[in-house]
């Protein structure tokens, strides 16, 4: 318990941090990829079960759901972002557990890519002097243990880079979080709470030859290589609170599973940067071998057009399909979710994962 108390005491501390901003500073932050789940499953209720994600994907929503990985999880996912812009998402992750008391230590990778842009300058707006790629990758490692039967916590500590040729900014993110399920004597994790805090972090800056170009001196008649300087930003940090319940149907086939369950999720999300978030969620499972799920993300003015700051309109959903390659034993599995939006055709992702 004073592992617990001291953990929640620092996890509180940073939280304050997070309500700091305000309206005024929408839009003044950057590496905003930090906000786009890469995965198919939690994606496929906009993240919105932060108090009930278990394995690799909770790195990217709440780490503490890391803490149920039994053995080994494998996962692999690629997103057609917002289908129009020739935007792609690659993301991999692997998840080892330590031991009976060892917790579970995962790392994932995030890679965006942008397709091939068009080089132009003031002389040439139609450019002609080539293309140029932009890369974004996000590297994660997190530790996550459960502290009791009911509480799980964990941390993630992330490197970003954003580059082009000729300029990078590259930083450090670190990611909080807690779970706490609970229930009744015939199903004890009916009810599940869950908080994170994410994106808390050192301001970032673009750094390079880019941003250099050649001056006359002050005094003489010479040239000088001038390097401008690059404004600083901030990463764009958020609070999440969730909680779900669960509602068992049909035969009981094991310990906690019935043939039929229905998780309810609700989900509030504090932003920096932007403005908040509140959706809810729900997921029905078929013998936990086949699940749809669907949830709307709502923010102020999302429902209209000339007021909505966010290219999500608010509704996702998605399926999974995981098979078992023994009886209690090893599984494989395929996700898919798609979140809509306008302008643009949606964003498509499509995952597989293997648990050992």
């Amino acid at each position: 318990m004073k592992k617990i108390s001291i953990f929640s005491f620092v996890l509180f501390a940073s939280m304050l941090s997070a309500y700091a901003g305000n309206k005024d500073r929408a839009g003044q932050a950057g590496a905003y990829e930090l906000l786009i789940n890469p995965w198919a499953r939690s994606s496929g209720w906009h993240g919105l079960n932060t108090s009930s994600v278990h394995g690799l994907e909770s790195m990217n929503l709440n780490v503490a759901g890391l803490a149920f990985t039994s053995k080994t999880e494998a996962l692999f996912s690629h997103s057609i972002y917002l289908n129009g812009t020739g935007i792609n998402i690659n993301a991999f992750g692997f998840s080892q557990a330590l031991g009976k008391s060892g917790g579970v230590l995962g790392i994932n990778l995030m890679a965006m890519s942008f397709g091939d842009i068009m080089v132009t300058t003031v002389n040439l707006p139609e450019g002609g002097l080539g293309n140029f790629n932009p890369q974004f990758l996000n590297l994660g490692i997190a530790y996550a243990k459960s502290f009791s039967n009911s509480i799980y916590g964990g941390i993630v500590v992330r490197a970003i880079t954003e580059s082009v040729a000729d300029a990078k900014a590259a930083g450090l993110s670190f990611d909080a979080g807690i779970q706490y399920k609970t229930g009744d004597k015939k199903y004890d994790d009916r009810v599940k709470f869950g908080i994170s805090l994410r994106n808390i972090g050192t301001p970032i800056k673009f750094q390079g030859d880019a941003l250099s170009y050649k001056g006359n001196a002050a005094e003489g008649d010479y040239q000088l290589t001038v390097s401008q300087r690059s404004q600083q930003f901030e990463l764009p940090s958020l609070l999440n609170i969730g909680a779900s319940y669960d509602l068992h149907f049909g035969k009981q086939n094991g310990e906690n599973k019935t043939t039929h369950r229905v998780t309810i999720a609700a989900n509030f999300t504090s932003h920096s940067f932007q403005r908040d978030n509140v959706g809810a969620g729900m997921e029905y499972s078929l013998k936990d071998e086949f699940m749809v799920r669907v949830g709307y993300n709502y923010e102020a003015g999302l429902l209209e057009e000339a007021a909505r700051t966010n290219a999500y309109t608010g509704l996702a959903g998605g399926f999974t399909y995981e098979l078992p390659m023994k009886k209690n034993g090893a599984t494989v599995a395929l996700d898919y979710s798609y979140r809509a939006s306008n302008p643009w055709g949606g964003t498509h992702t499509l995952g597989a994962r293997i648990n050992l």
